[in-house]
Parts: C-alpha cells; sequence; structure tokens
C-alpha cells in the first residue's frame, strides 16, 4: 500500500507538460478544481476527462503510475460511494430499513467518484510534472502581493515545497521500518484493532525521530549554505511565459466556458 502512494514524487521529463511555467501549472490546476465544481453532466465531465487524458498522454507519465496513485484513497472514494448511494432522497428503487437506494443516489454516487478521481489525479499531475524547487518559485511568485501585508510568502511557499518533498522519503523511511520490524517477528496485520494499534508503537516512534532528524539535518544543511530567506536572492533561473504556456491558457479558459454552458443546460 505504502508504495502505491505517488503524492510528492516528481518524475523528471522534457515534454510540454514539464516545460509549462510552474505559476501557470498552479493557476491551472486551480481552474480545473473549478470546473470539476461545475459540471453537473455526462457531457461536462467528458469534456474534463478528455482534457485530464491530453495532459497525461503529454506529459508521457505511465496511466499505470497514474492509476495506482488512487489505490491509497479506495476506501475514502468507496465510503462516498456508498454514503450517497444510501443517504440521497429521490424516487426510491430499493429500500430496506433506513437503507433505500434512489435513482438520484446512484446519479450523485457515481458522479461523486468521477469528481474525487479526476481531483486527485489533477493535483498530481502538478506534483508529477514540477520540481519542488519550480513549485517554490511558481508560489512564491503568485504570492507575492500579499508581501505588502507583511506575509512570509517565501518561507510558506519554501515550507509547502518542501513538505511535499520528503513525503516520498518518508514514506521510504516507513517501509524500512516495517520490513526492520517484520524481521525482528513483529506481527503487524493479525489480531484485534487496539492490538494492531499497539503494534504500530514500534513503527511510529523511530519514524517520529527519522524525520525530525531529518529536519534538523536540513535546518544545519540550509545554515552552512548562508541561507537567508529571500533576503538578496537570485534565481538561476527565471521564469517567463511562453507561447505553450498561453496556449495552455486559452484552451483551458475556453473548456471552462464551454463547462459553465453546459452547466446552464444541465449537461
Amino acid at each position: 500500500m505504502l508504495k502505491d502512494i505517488t503524492i510528492g514524487q516528481f518524475f523528471p521529463g522534457d515534454s510540454a507538460v514539464h516545460r509549462l511555467d510552474p505559476r501557470v501549472k498552479i493557476v491551472l490546476t486551480v481552474v480545473f478544481i473549478v470546473m470539476l465544481f461545475c459540471a453537473t453532466g455526462p457531457l461536462s465531465y467528458g469534456l474534463i476527462f478528455a482534457l485530464l487524458g491530453a495532459i497525461i498522454r503529454i506529459s508521457r507519465i505511465s496511466p499505470k503510475l497514474v492509476v495506482r496513485g488512487l489505490r491509497p484513497i479506495l476506501f475514502i472514494i468507496v465510503f462516498t460511494a456508498v454514503l450517497n448511494l444510501f443517504y440521497t432522497p429521490g424516487e426510491y428503487l430499493w429500500q430496506w430499513g433506513f437503507l433505500h437506494i434512489s435513482k438520484e443516489g446512484i446519479y450523485t454516487a457515481v458522479f461523486m467518484v468521477i469528481r474525487l478521481m479526476l481531483l486527485i489525479i489533477s493535483t498530481s499531475m502538478l506534483t508529477y510534472t514540477t520540481s519542488p524547487i519550480q513549485l517554490t518559485d511558481g508560489l512564491e511568485r503568485l504570492l507575492r502581493p500579499l508581501k505588502r501585508l507583511h506575509v512570509p510568502v517565501h518561507e510558506l511557499s519554501m515550507m509547502m515545497s518542501i513538505a511535499l518533498r520528503f513525503i516520498p522519503t518518508l514514506i521510504e523511511e516507513t517501509e524500512k521500518i516495517i520490513s526492520a520490524q517484520k524481521a525482528r517477528g513483529a506481527d503487524l496485520e493479525s489480531g484485534s484493532l487496539v492490538q494492531r494499534a499497539k503494534a504500530m508503537i514500534p513503527i511510529l516512534v523511530p519514524l517520529f525521530i527519522s524525520a525530525f532528524r531529518r529536519a534538523d539535518e536540513l535546518a544545519t544543511a540550509m545554515e552552512c549554505r548562508l541561507y537567508r530567506g529571500d533576503v538578496g536572492r537570485t534565481r538561476m533561473k527565471q521564469l517567463r511565459l511562453t507561447r505553450i504556456d498561453l496556449i495552455a491558457c486559452v484552451l483551458v479558459a475556453l473548456l471552462l466556458a464551454a463547462v459553465l454552458v453546459l452547466r446552464s443546460y444541465g449537461l
């Protein structure tokens, strides 16, 4: 299960999606999420699905890898579907006690599952095709107006990118600790829920210690390199909008307009 968690991972490449300006990718991801919540019918979701499929194809990210990233949240997806299926009022097709299935429940469950899956995939594509440094620069440039309100924009952007960067590292560390505990005879898969919770203590304690140690080492390394936030900081690569960025913005804007029009017709 831990191997299926791909959030925060970056897969280097030279595709058009990889070359997009990080500011554009962040904004377009937000617009994509807005489109998901504006879509109400199968035609709208079809357009969104086609866009996401084209992005995956252009980025040359393996579809199997994208689908594998959904496995850790499979329980949440199923739970969401069950709640919407049995607790949405409407024209009942089946009823037993307080449980009932209606046409509206089936419709809502299907589209909620699709919306949740597309939401996870779209946000994952942002980290798949954008390095942590690019994410930091993009967030910092987008939030730059908040500096006038004395908001520590650079520090917030740096913390967010470091958090994403260390997710794969902590997952790898967790796998090593679990393997080590199993080699010592620890039973992590049998017993009651309370027993399983107690069995997780020998995993969580060294994991927290390792996380704090890595954080201290990172802080020491940044201090040795005279890191002082954004004071006097220069960038090797300047962010500039290109023709590809403009084309991507126009295409997504047209798709958003199409989704809004289809929404007015219930499509």
